[in-house]
């Protein structure tokens, strides 16, 4: 059993499942980037007391599955969701999907993904990937970080699906149903609502260490990483930053290009000048983090390792923050209602 599913592409897998999902059920609309806006996914939070890898947790997204949940909301989706005790539940749940003829998204771990490179694999267990067919005992993946469409058989398909430790998948599967039409002013309202709620998120969260106020607050820990930790120790945690940032869905930088070229097809739903000026100012944000890493990674490799290098690295995260501390309060000026 094969869907006629069309894969697309995309720089990041929630992002990517959620507008290729949305576009089989016949919403052409919703690109990967108004997917993200709607779903206010940037965001910063760095959580010291919480290790991945061996390294802190640092996050550039909003949490796994929001995004989806946040766009279908917006635009008087319905969702289904499920999770599952056991495998067997879980597989035959997915079957019966594809049977009926829905492609679904399914929440796994990337370390057992035999289609990825090797040196891509770590335990990280909120990647999104599309099931939509079944040829003997191989399931049809659409993965939108690959190129091209690929299998895992069911015993891989149930590994991932079931992957043990932090966020865990538990069989999670999803998908949505678009009951009436949507219309452009439910887009336009989905935007707003998406750029508001973002602008919360950066600018009024609660607590030090998430949003602006969490960026500011890792500029500031780097240099003490330094003094308290040693050199090597320090080094670790900030290829822990880039790794989060560069090789876990997408990353920083490219989290702020995406959202940069959100700012730019809103534009085309709201005709609002600042929108395009405002995108620029990501765009900014994106290019410094993406320096910002490469600035880590010379400290890793050892190459630089001074106090004033570290000192560097924090001015870059500063510089980072007072960038995206404007942009979202030029955001939050915006008369919607003309």
């Amino acid at each position: 059993m094969q869907i006629n599913f069309q894969h697309i592409q995309a720089a990041h897998c929630e992002n990517g499942v959620t507008s290729n999902l949305l576009r089989y059920e016949g919403l052409d609309k919703i690109t990967e980037p108004l997917a993200f806006g709607i779903g206010s996914g940037l965001f910063f939070i760095y959580i010291p007391f919480m290790k991945v890898n061996n390294g802190p947790a640092f996050s550039y997204r909003t949490m796994p599955g929001l995004i989806f949940k946040r766009t279908c909301k917006s635009l008087c989706v319905e969702v289904i969701r499920k999770k599952f005790s056991s495998p067997e539940q879980a597989q035959n749940y997915l079957d019966e999907c594809l049977k009926s003829g829905q492609p679904v998204g399914c929440q796994v771990g990337v370390y057992f993904l035999t289609y990825f490179p090797k040196e891509y694999r770590f335990h990280f267990n909120a990647h999104n990937i599309v099931v939509f067919g079944k040829k003997d005992d191989n399931y049809l993946i659409s993965d939108p970080v690959m190129e091209h469409p690929t299998t895992l058989s069911s015993y891989e398909l149930q590994r991932v699906r079931f992957a043990k430790g932090a966020l865990a998948p538990k069989g999670q599967l999803y998908y949505p149903k678009i009951r009436t039409e949507v219309t452009d002013d439910q887009i336009r309202f989905a935007i707003t609502k998406g750029i508001k709620r973002n602008v919360r998120d950066m600018l009024f969260i609660p607590g030090g260490i998430a949003g602006i106020s969490g960026i500011k607050f890792t500029a500031r820990k780097i240099v003490k990483w330094r003094e308290k930790l040693g050199v090597k120790t320090a080094g670790l945690y900030l290829a822990q930053l880039v790794r989060m940032q560069e090789e876990i869905g997408t990353g920083g930088g490219g989290f702020r290009f995406i959202y940069a070229a959100f700012l730019q097809q809103a534009y085309q739903f709201h005709q609002k000048e600042e929108l395009l000026k405002i995108s620029e100012q990501f765009t900014k944000s994106g290019d410094l983090w993406r320096s910002a890493a490469v600035q880590a990674a010379g400290i890793f490799k050892g190459r630089i390792t001074s106090i004033i290098d570290f000192q560097d690295m924090g001015n870059y995260l500063l510089e980072v923050a007072d960038v995206e501390k404007n942009a979202f309060k030029s955001l939050s000026k915006i008369n919607w209602k003309n």
